[in-house]
């Protein structure tokens, strides 16, 4: 490889040669590496900054990604002792691009009160993130999303903070062409030059990392069946059907990996000095849990929660780096995409379904995380609760509470006129607490909270938010709140799609034995 030339684009580090088994980047960063989510805004009653503090407190969330700074939510983390990496939003590249005094007033109204440059303020932001994949989402803003970076990071060197908060924009994976296998992958050659060298080189000399968006989901989806399913999701495979690669001869045992080489590879094809020196950070990845049956069959709760969870032991537990850059020193960060579901997100409806819970704070779906130090609430599995979904349509919910008293044999009494947990006298009300009873009584199994769609799953205890409804629930100031476990919930309960209006009671026979989902392709 020919020595390379010092300039002030260039700077001369040394540049790690890739060969088989061999790291071609330094560690993914400093420390151990760690997993986040990502936090978007487009939700119905989304929760408030404090209730939102509130809640990543409770999962021991204590990483997140913001789509921009706003300092309202950034003050709620900091209560929360959250780390964030906040971000500039496309439309804002232009001013920040043109100005590096409109970039130095961003960074004094956006960062600073939240950059711990002192005693009196949080350390709050970890990073900027300049932009979202410029290069897709908003080609015509190329020209300036490497002028914002330099300017916006020269305003953080001026404020000494350049070694505690680093610089870079997320970028797309399409970047990369040729992926698979890994070892023959390229960047796009026209960004190449014009994009990721001189952003790789100034990465390589400000200590940032290279932010990527990186969605097996897609790939999957891209391949025509050439990958397979559990590939893709983490799951084991046996070594025959694992994927190699022809030229290294490295055995690949997810997307994921595979995915990450191949960029690792890009990166040293460009040959920048210092490139092999970047650390990546996986800003966005992610499963949606529905979407259009047809289009998109793998999109399914249980594969999200199977990629999710995966995931977060991949990242927490296993770090086994990857095949071309082993051990955990060299194990890149994620985010998980995303914390709510984004409901008002237009496009497909996939778009509105990638969130580990609804806007309300409830699960879209049961994460098995259990010994990842603690993360998302660990397996939540043991802490799960039923109730009625606000959008099934009252004739589905009461055939289901009809089901649920007689064949399935949950103990109604309680919601019977006279007794402890009548009132409030409605359909919801009642069959929340009928469909919790029934859940436990199968001990929390796959499927039996599903009531044809009528019935959903919490991860909170629904006595905890009996404050919260007392305006809504007069039966909260008495003594029969004590048995009203499910209930509070009904009130917070938002759900997304279809619900069958036309159950019967028999349609539910086989609730408790078979997983069932709604959630059935993106």
């Amino acid at each position: 490889m020919p020595p390379c030339s010092v300039n002030s684009e260039m700077p001369a580090l040394s540049l790690t040669v890739a060969t088989a088994g061999s790291p071609v980047v330094a560690a993914a960063g400093s420390g151990e590496p760690y997993v986040g989510v990502t936090i978007g805004t487009a939700v119905t009653n989304l929760l408030s900054p404090s209730d939102l503090a509130d809640f990543l407190r409770a999962q021991h969330i204590t990483r997140v990604r913001l789509y921009d700074a706003d300092p309202r939510l950034l003050s709620a983390l900091a209560s929360a002792g959250a780390r964030a990496i906040v971000g500039v939003p496309n439309d804002e590249l232009l001013a920040l691009g043109s100005s590096p005094a409109t970039a130095a007033a961003w960074v004094a109204r956006r960062v600073l009160p939240f950059a711990g440059v002192n005693s009196s303020t949080p350390a709050v932001i970890s990073a900027i993130a300049v932009g979202d994949e410029v290069p897709t989402a908003l080609p015509s803003a190329l020209p300036v999303l490497l002028p914002a970076i330099r300017s916006l990071a020269a305003a953080l060197a001026a404020a000494n903070l350049s070694s505690s908060i680093p610089v870079s924009t997320p970028l797309p994976f399409s970047v990369v062409e040729d992926p698979f296998p890994p070892s023959q992958a390229f960047f796009n050659q026209t960004l190449a030059k014009s994009l990721v060298a001189p952003l790789l080189a100034h990465l390589a000399s400000t200590s940032a990392p290279l932010m990527l968006n990186l969605y097996p989901y897609y790939s999957l989806m891209q391949s025509k069946g050439v990958i397979p399913l559990d590939n893709a999701l983490f799951r084991p495979l046996p070594p025959s059907l694992e994927m190699v690669d022809p030229n290294t001869l490295l055995h690949y045992t997810n997307v994921f990996d595979a995915m990450l080489d191949a960029v690792h590879v890009a990166l040293q094809n460009l040959n920048v000095c210092g490139g092999g020196g970047v650390p990546i950070l996986v800003t966005e990845t992610g499963w949606p849990s529905y979407g259009d049956r047809r289009a998109e069959p793998y999109a399914s709760k249980d594969n999200a929660d199977a990629y999710n969870s995966n995931l977060i032991k991949h990242v927490l537990e296993d770090k086994p780096g990857t095949p071309m850059a082993p051990g955990a020193a060299a194990q890149s960060s994620a985010y998980v995409y995303e914390l709510f579901n984004e409901d008002l997100r237009p496009g497909p409806v996939s778009e509105a379904n990638w969130g580990l819970f609804y806007g309300n704070g409830t699960p879209v779906y049961l994460l098995h995380v259990s010994g990842a130090g603690g993360l998302l609430g660990n397996d939540t599995t043991d802490l799960s609760f039923c109730v009625a979904a606000d959008d099934a349509k009252e004739k589905a919910v009461q055939a289901a509470m009809d089901w649920a008293c007689g064949p399935g044999r949950a103990d109604c009494t309680a919601i019977q006129p006279g007794q402890g947990c009548y009132l409030p006298n409605d359909v919801r009300s009642h069959a929340s607490y009928a469909f919790d009873a029934y859940y436990q009584s199968q001990g929390r199994a796959a499927g039996s909270c599903y009531f044809q769609g009528a019935g959903m799953v919490t991860t909170t205890d629904p006595s905890e938010f009996v404050a919260l409804a007392l305006p809504i629930c007069p039966l909260l100031l008495s003594p029969h709140c004590t048995c009203v476990c499910p209930l509070a919930l009904v009130f917070w309960g938002s759900i997304l799609g279809s619900i069958n209006g036309d159950a019967n009671p028999e349609d539910f026979g086989a609730v408790g034995a078979t997983p069932l989902s709604r959630a059935e392709s993106r």
